[in-house]
């Protein structure tokens, strides 16, 4: 028989990884056991599957080992094992050695990939099992007799959780694991037929407060900004009623995790490589995917884009300031937008009494990798630390969690990636001349005065306002409740000015030479007087005229 043209084998590899994957009746792998070619595993409620695949629109043929979702049409992987390490000649197997590591053999029994030795160097696992969450998470146990003889107690030698590709899925985390030594990052596919590493990796830099970047290679290009205990301070907006973050910072190890209240919701959070954004996804029956959010989010979110001692605003034209204080670096570049070189102090600080601190209050922290944190300072004494050390630029309360202050963080460097947002944040410290923020405080009275005294002058002008309306409308009902007769009969008892002529100018020029006025004043009569004077106006009793 005739082998196939070279040029048709990426397709015939293509084809037998893209047909209907039988799947195995089981969530689990046993050392006796494998899968090969299209044959699958699926986690014990059918939300995800095993098996190897070919990425849509690869032209190679090459197949991976991955992870994807069992319910969703179009196929989303969310995990890859050898996404350094294709399978080139098919068809790709998946074991568990003597040893209790999954391994990926090729067309020709050589290894491709392997997972950590799970019993130690030269350990034997007799019991070792591999299996498939229905949160995704593929993990290797092993337990029984060692080679030694000894029982060991079932347990997880090894889980794909620890090794993120370029998913975080509900539950994982993101960070680093001190006692292991474990980094768990996310970084982008290569494109989308490519899942090796690619351009973007979001992870933690550790230091001083949790915070986590993005990099394009090795520039950062966004910061999440510093834990507060409270909310990642450059994503204030990130909570929501069906989605729960986390950040967990001790001595072992420091992550960031999330979960959601609803867990049928499908939900992932995911680095994409071609426009190097954080995005996160939910799962809509009939709608696909949506995206509820990503990051970066607009130009302030670029990485100390206002350099030192600058921030954002997407409010305002152009885009960077100078904290209070301070002045830009160069006045020139700042004009045409451009605040990368940052700010300078106005006035120079005295390292002593002779300075004090302004207080901003709606701004993203700045980076704290490498701030110092004080966990068991207060405010007050970490003002006195900060006053004696000359290094000193700002302070601030290091966890804010419950709305009590705990603990203290000190920069010693350059505040830098701060962003100005409408709501309040967390005060922080920025440490000034006495004498500069003694003409804020000034500036910032006066400011206030005007505030009151335009409030005061818009207070009483509605009161007015709405006197006026209600004066009118009461004399518009009172006319609309009399009877017509009453109207038309009655009349008020008060004197009524009523102009002369303008034609009698005899009259009126003797009333101004006499400095009286050129009105009369005329005496007006209730109508019972006038009925009575008049015989209920008889045509004999004119006024003025008498009876007959």
């Amino acid at each position: 028989m005739r082998a196939p043209p070279l040029s048709l084998l990426p397709l015939l590899v293509a084809a037998a990884f893209l047909s209907p994957s039988p799947s195995i009746a089981t969530d689990k792998l046993d050392q006796t056991a494998s899968i090969a070619g299209n044959q699958t595993l699926e986690s014990a409620g059918g939300v995800f599957r095993l098996g190897f695949f070919v990425p849509p629109g690869s032209s190679d043929g090459r197949a991976y080992l991955g992870i994807w979702y069992a319910t969703i049409p179009e196929q989303t992987v969310v995990w890859v094992a050898n996404r350094l390490n294709p399978v080139v000649r098919p068809p790709g197997v998946l074991t568990l050695s003597a040893d209790g590591r999954l391994v990926i053999l090729d067309g020709r029994n050589a290894t491709v990939w392997s997972s950590d030795d799970a019993a130690g160097s030269g350990g034997v696992a007799t019991r070792a099992t591999a299996q498939l969450l229905d949160n995704g998470d593929l993990v290797v146990s092993h337990g029984g007799e060692s080679q030694s003889g000894s029982t060991a107690r079932t347990s997880v030698a090894w889980e794909s959780f620890d090794y993120p590709t370029d998913t975080l899925l509900p539950g994982m985390k993101l960070g680093v694991d001190g006692t292991s030594g474990i980094s768990r990052n996310i970084t982008s596919w290569r494109s989308a037929a490519d899942p090796s590493p690619g351009a973007y990796t979001f992870k933690l830099v550790s230091g001083g407060l949790p915070e986590f970047f993005l990099f394009r290679g090795m520039s950062k290009t966004y910061a999440s900004g510093p834990w507060n205990g409270a909310e990642l301070t450059g994503v204030p907006n990130l909570k929501s009623r069906d989605f729960i973050v986390q950040v967990i910072s001790n001595p072992d190890e420091t992550y960031y995790t999330y979960y959601v209240s609803d867990p049928s919701v499908l939900s992932r959070f995911v680095l994409n490589g071609t426009t190097g954004q954080v995005q996160r996804f939910s799962w809509h029956l009939g709608g696909g995917w949506s995206s509820f959010w990503h990051f970066p989010l607009d130009p302030c979110d670029s990485y100390a884009r206002c350099g030192a001692f600058g921030y954002c605003d997407v409010g305002q034209s152009p885009l960077c300031s100078c904290l209070p204080g301070f002045r830009p670096r160069s006045p020139q570049r700042w004009s045409v937008g451009d605040g990368s070189d940052g700010c300078v102090r106005t006035t120079n600080l005295s390292c002593g009494d002779g300075d004090g601190f302004w207080t901003v209050s709606r701004m993203k922290l700045p980076e704290a990798t490498s701030a110092t944190v004080h966990a068991g300072l207060t405010l007050d004494r970490c003002r006195q630390l900060c006053l004696g050390n000359c290094s000193c630029r700002a302070y601030a309360a290091a966890d804010i969690s419950g709305g009590i202050n705990r603990g203290c963080v000190i920069w010693a460097v350059d505040l830098i990636d701060m962003r100005q947002y409408s709501e309040v944040v967390q005060d922080v410290y920025i440490r000034l001349a006495q004498s500069e923020v003694d003409a804020l405080t000034a500036a910032a009275n006066r400011r206030s005065h005007v505030v009151v005294v335009i409030a005061v002058m818009a207070s009483i002008s509605g009161v007015l306002l709405l006197g006026a309306f209600a004066f009118g409308c009461l004399c518009f009902w009172r006319n609309r409740a009399a009877p017509a007769g009453s109207r038309d009969n009655e009349l008020p008892l008060q004197a009524i000015k009523l102009k002369r002529p303008r034609d009698d100018q005899r009259f009126s020029n003797e009333n101004k030479m006499s400095g009286e006025e050129d009105d009369l004043d005329l005496r007006l009569f209730d109508l019972a007087v006038i009925l009575a004077a008049t015989d209920n106006f008889a045509a004999d009793s004119k006024i003025g005229q008498g009876k007959a």
